[in-house]
């Protein structure tokens, strides 16, 4: 059986998805409030701030997910965070399940050079922080060396569905809302991102590989690297907008800081902003060298993805 710890999120349902379709006929979904992806899913609600609950949930399991994740608040990271990921690395220990923990690049430095596996951690702001610490947490799991443990480490998503980022924020909902799309800080500087179902796939790819374990992984994305220039162009002709609607407004830093003032959810984003004034260079090298069959879905691809299902949802409307 394997289980997924925070289950009701995009890159949760999609790693269910996959893991039925590939792996494995017994799926546990563990959160608070559990829904089923599968009829035959098995459903567990538990408070992964709680021991007891947490060490329940991960009983009986051959693979241990960890994609919980919380809204964008700092103190709520900081009280919360380190307490759910203790009580699941305890919790797979006591099980002598493998344990794949799904991570961001928040410890990153915020800056235009390369990132790799190696990429050495400087945080910046509380919430970086918080993740580095996660982060140095399973890597002393990971040196324990009691169960298989590996890091899957994905950069800002795109995607179809509910996938919350800043980019389907800011471009993605706002072209599919007929507004004009919106560019954070600088619009010319190179973007990597990951379609949200390529980081589900990579992820149950990697749960299911003995040999991936003990690693920290770069989940695959496309090596085009656009700006949210061409992003916002690719988006516009992807859901059949006239080149004048391709246009865009940029947010500059200031703007962006100003309106934190008055907006806590702005306020919540404004340590990331540095890392949009930089190209974005996210290397995910070392997966595709060892799993040279896994197909990288482009970003044209995965917009005419995302124009067939707003299509899709608009004739199931009229109907």
């Amino acid at each position: 059986m394997q289980t997924i710890l925070g289950a009701n999120g995009q890159i949760a349902t999609e790693l269910a998805r996959e893991l039925k379709r590939n792996y494995s006929d017994e799926l546990k979904l563990v959160s608070r409030n559990p829904r089923k992806v599968h009829d035959t899913d098995l459903l567990e609600a538990a408070d992964l701030l709680d021991t007891k609950q947490t060490a329940r949930a991960v009983q009986g399991s051959s693979v241990v997910y960890f994609t919980a994740g919380l809204p964008p608040d700092t103190q709520l990271w900081e009280q919360q965070f380190p307490t759910m990921l203790h009580n699941a690395l305890a919790a797979s220990r006591a099980a002598g399940a493998p344990f794949v923990y799904f991570d961001n690049t928040y410890m990153y430095p915020q800056n235009a050079q390369l990132q790799t596996e190696q990429t050495a951690f400087a945080p910046v702001g509380r919430k970086g922080r918080v993740r580095a610490a996660m982060a140095e947490m399973v890597l002393s799991e990971m040196a324990r060396s009691e169960i298989p443990v590996l890091i899957a480490r994905a950069p800002e998503f795109y995607g179809p569905a509910q996938t919350q980022s800043i980019t389907n924020t800011l471009v993605i909902d706002r072209l599919k809302a007929g507004k004009t799309p919106l560019a954070p800080v600088r619009d010319d500087r190179l973007r990597t991102l990951i379609w949200t179902p390529d980081a589900s796939r990579s992820l149950a790819l990697l749960g299911n590989t003995p040999d991936a374990y003990g690693q920290t992984w770069h989940l695959p994305c496309d090596d085009e690297r656009p700006s949210y220039k061409q992003l916002i162009d690719w988006a516009s002709q992807s859901f059949g907008r006239s080149s004048r609607s391709s246009r865009h407004h940029l947010l500059p830093r200031w703007t962006l800081s100003a309106a934190g003032l008055i907006s806590k959810p702005v306020a919540e984003l404004r340590e990331l902003l540095p890392r949009y004034a930089h190209d974005n260079l996210f290397d995910s090298s070392k997966f595709k060298q060892a799993f040279p069959g896994f197909s990288v879905t482009s970003y044209q691809q995965g917009l005419a993805l995302i124009a067939d299902e707003i299509q899709q949802n608009q004739q199931q409307s009229l109907t």
